[in-house]
């Protein structure tokens, strides 16, 4: 521990120093902290954080997310401080690894805190750096949840780097949504400190695509919303029967039949059903079912307003993820048409794709490849920017609409099996509170907007 300490007070130094050659940057370090500001703030829904601690948390965060040049302010602070010490240097080098997370108190020690981050479950040793902080805490229990950002300052310690927000001891309903609005304010930090957990879930939403393009026959569906649900069924009908045959699973027989042909116990097919990404619960139901396994599987229910759609558009990509959407054959059909201008409602329409969140920018991309006349001399008029060329003002146009130019992780992504089952049982818990009290509750999980 002492010599922990005596680099926590080395590393409190070099975060101060390494603040002030931000603050005091001019040109490109100063241009990309005010774009990088803008685009985090606008990424926060109704975030926690106000005044001073809003600024202090975005700007740790540019610290070591910021780009200038592929270089992050971390890097362009270690090419300027020639006379750092080996230690200094490899000290600062690892705060490239800050992230933000939900962390849960585990034991309280004099010096430091154990906790453990929520998303990832991997355990941090937190080491207390003043008397402010040391006085925020006094009032932590084990238990509780603490959204924060944490640098690594040895091997086996780490420090808070960034204001530290006490959420308390939070029930599973509330933790399932703190963890939905932290994939909403934190998105690049979702999967911070576990690469491994963030490429298997990158790769799970390719092969969605694959499977869904193999299913549907194009990347690109519409039909009436409650034909939609339907094919929507038939096709996780088909996926979990390919993933139960993929695991050496007969989805024509039940899990009654299967464990005593096979002679095994519940709990090892209960085990096989969950590593295939199946949550808990729906594994339970599996096992004791007398019903063949594809039987007992969630369906995918659509929200009321595409259900009840008269048209529903669905656009697939590899990496976007899928956009749904009610008015996608109107927007199509005027960027195909010569006389474009005489088209009811034709300014209403291309500034509500401008605004809502629900169309992302590579609904924009697709159509700025199929279309490029048309949709530039669209946005040239409807925009008056006579000079607007798609090629090189289309992305600043969708960042300033604050709609991101790089793919985010999507809804449809695996998520870790712990986090899963979180969700399904926050779920459960909603609904029985729904059914005891009549009253509707908000959404849980990575599905809360």
């Amino acid at each position: 521990m002492e010599e922990n300490l005596r680099l926590l007070e080395k590393a409190k130094k070099l975060k101060q120093d390494l603040l002030d050659f931000v603050l005091d940057a001019e040109g490109d370090i100063a241009v990309a902290l005010e774009s990088f500001s803008a685009q985090q703030l606008s990424n926060f829904s109704k975030s926690q954080y106000q005044g001073k601690n809003q600024n202090d948390m975005v700007l740790d965060m540019f610290l070591s997310e910021g780009n200038i040049e592929n270089k992050t302010p971390i890097d362009l602070f270690l090419i300027e401080s020639s006379n750092l010490s080996d230690d200094e240097f490899q000290l600062v080098s690892r705060w490239k690894n800050s992230f933000a997370g939900l962390f849960a108190v585990n034991e309280i020690l004099p010096h430091s805190y154990e906790v453990s981050n929520c998303l990832t479950q991997k355990n941090y040793s937190v080491i207390i750096k003043d008397d402010a902080e040391k006085q925020q805490l006094a009032r932590v229990k084990v238990g509780e949840i603490l959204l924060t950002r944490i640098a690594q300052i040895s091997d086996s310690c780490w420090m808070f780097s960034a204001p530290i927000t006490l959420m308390g001891k939070l029930g599973k309903p509330k933790l399932a949504v703190a963890i939905g609005n932290f994939k909403q304010n934190y998105k690049s930090n979702l999967y911070g400190d576990a690469p491994e957990l963030l490429e298997e879930a990158w790769n799970s939403v390719e092969e969605y695509h694959q499977a869904f393009v193999n299913f549907f026959g194009s990347d690109e569906v519409t039909l009436p919303g409650y034909k939609l649900q339907k094919r929507l069924s038939e096709f996780q009908e088909q996926l979990t029967e390919q993933k139960l045959t993929a695991a050496g699973v007969d989805s024509s027989k039940s899990l009654e039949e299967l464990t005593t042909e096979a002679g095994v116990s519940r709990e090892e097919i209960s085990e096989t059903v969950q590593s295939m990404g199946i949550d808990g619960k729906a594994a339970a139901d599996i096992v004791n079912s007398k019903k063949s396994a594809k039987m007992v599987m969630p369906p995918i229910e659509l929200p009321n307003h595409l259900k009840n759609a008269e048209e529903v558009t669905i656009i697939a990509h590899p990496r976007w993820g899928q956009a749904f959407l009610t008015n996608y054959t109107q927007f199509n059909e005027l960027l195909q048409n010569p006389e474009w201008e005489s088209v009811d409602n034709n300014e209403k329409l291309i500034r509500e794709y401008l605004e809502s969140s629900e169309v992302s920018s590579f609904i924009w991309q697709r159509s700025a490849e199929r279309y490029p006349n048309q949709l530039e001399d669209i946005l040239q008029k409807i925009l008056n920017q006579p000079n607007f060329n798609l090629h090189e003002d289309l992305n600043d146009l969708l960042r300033k609409m604050n709609k991101s130019i790089t793919p985010e992780l999507p809804e449809i992504a695996s998520v870790p099996v712990h986090l899963h089952n979180l969700f399904q049982e926050a779920l459960i818990e909603v609904k029985k509170k729904q059914k005891s009290k009549g009253k509707a509750k908000s959404k849980t999980g990575f599905g809360s907007k």
